[in-house]
Parts: structure tokens; sequence; C-alpha cells
């Protein structure tokens, strides 16, 4: 047998030459749920020259990035929502005017249907985004650390967030999904509080996206949680170990 006839047999008269050059994988969309909120958008803008966008809403929302309306009900449209993402940011938020019982079933029902189609989809890595008001139990002049237990209060809002985090971490428990919660200050833009008195929760639109992006490429176990806020002289719930475990560098000092 000839080589010309050798090679074309065995497939390699097609094959590229070694060391030759690949053409590079296209990478996958990071999915970012509740497109209709401000951090959702803000996130949206700060990530995408690291990802593509896909952007989902439980209604319509106005977006240049690529969006997907999605109830988050236990049904293929949640699957097709998520399905090829690299990872999902799940901001959490509610929609204006939605009761306490409203938001209650976004952090429960809809969270849970949206684990289940990532776990479903094989995606890699969830981050949820939640906030240290899960922890308001405590004496307000205490330190409180990720490693204390939640003591949420009975208000709507951060009922609904302390149940959305069971919610994950009992997936994250089972091995079904890779989960990071960070429990975010309150979300501010410098420009925007210029003047005001300060306040020690205060953590900037910037430094949370710079926190978001850490979460989502550090090599982590499958559920952990970091206090997420400006790195305060004296703090109420101290940024050290998302400095130490994600390596958050948040550039606001308030």
């Amino acid at each position: 047998m000839n080589r010309r006839r050798f090679l074309q047999r065995s497939g390699l008269a097609t094959a590229a030459p070694l060391g030759a050059a690949q053409a590079p994988s296209k990478p996958k969309p990071l999915l970012i749920t509740c497109a209709g909120s401000r951090l959702a958008q803000v996130l949206a803008a700060g990530l995408k020259e690291r990802y593509p966008i896909r952007l989902t809403e439980r209604r319509p929302v106005q977006s240049d990035n690529d969006f997907v309306e999605c109830a988050l009900g236990h049904d293929t449209a949640t699957n097709l929502a998520v399905r090829g993402v690299e990872a999902i940011v799940h901001v959490a938020e509610s929609l204006p005017g939605e009761t306490a019982e409203q938001q209650i079933d976004l952090m429960t029902r809809c969270t849970y249907n949206l684990l289940w189609a990532a776990d479903q989809e094989a995606v890699p890595q969830v981050v949820l985004l939640n906030t240290p008001g899960v922890m308001a139990g405590y004496d307000p002049g205490l330190t409180v650390s990720e490693t204390c237990r939640p003591r949420p209060s009975l208000e709507g809002q951060v009922l609904a967030k302390h149940l959305g985090e069971f919610t994950s971490r009992e997936f994250a428990r089972d091995g079904k999904a890779n989960i990071v919660v960070l429990r975010l200050g309150k979300v501010v833009r410098a420009s925007e509080v210029k003047g005001q008195p300060v306040d020690p929760l205060w953590v900037e639109e910037s430094d949370v996206v710079h926190a978001v992006s850490c979460a989502l490429t550090a090599k982590l176990g499958p559920w952990q949680i970091f206090h997420i806020q400006s790195d305060s002289p004296k703090p109420r719930f101290a940024v050290t170990r998302a400095k130490a475990g994600l390596g958050y560098q948040p550039q606001f000092r308030w």
C-alpha cells in the first residue's frame, strides 16, 4: 500500500499537522437572573468582557444582551434557560410591588427549580447573592462571621433571603451543585452617596462585580459563604474570609 492510500484509509490525510494552531473554542455564556434589577444590569455590564451574557427574568426586559423570559418553573423552559451556560449568578431580587409571599416564592420554589435545572444541565457553578441581614439577630456590637448560625428577622424580604440560602445549602449538601453565597452589604454607587453620612455596610457596585468575578473562578468546595462589603475598620460583617478565600480586594473604604 502506498503512503497516500495508507494516510487516506487511516484518516491522517485530513488531520491537522501536529503543532498546528487550533481554533479557539467559543466561550460559554454566563446566566444572570432577575434581569429587571439594577444589580443584574450592573453585573452584566461589568462581566461582559469575560463572558457572553445571558439574562433572564420572569417578565420581559429590554436589554442589549441575550435575554430569555422564564418564570423559573419546574419545566423545560427553565432547563432551556440554563442550558449550555458556564455558570449562573442568581441575583435573587424580587420584582417591584411583589408581596412578601411572592418574595418567598422566588427564593424557595423558583430557586429550587433553577438549581434543579442547573443540576440536570450540568452547570458547574452557581453564585447566589444574599444579604447579611440573615444575621441581623445578633447584637449590633458583635462582629459576625460566616460561620455563625443565621438569625434572620421575620421581616418578609429577609426571611425570604434566609429561606433561599437554606434551599441552596440543601442542594449543595446533596452534591447537586457547587454554590457560593455572597452576602452583600448595602450596594451603592459612589457618585450617588457622595456627601451622605457613611454607612459601614455600604459596598460599591464595582466591588460587587469584583466579588462575583472572584466567586466564579475560585476553586472552592460545594458550599461556601462570604460576606461582601467595604473594608471597614470596624466591620459588623468582616470581609477577612472573602479576602483569603476569594481574593476579594475591595477598592472602596468608607
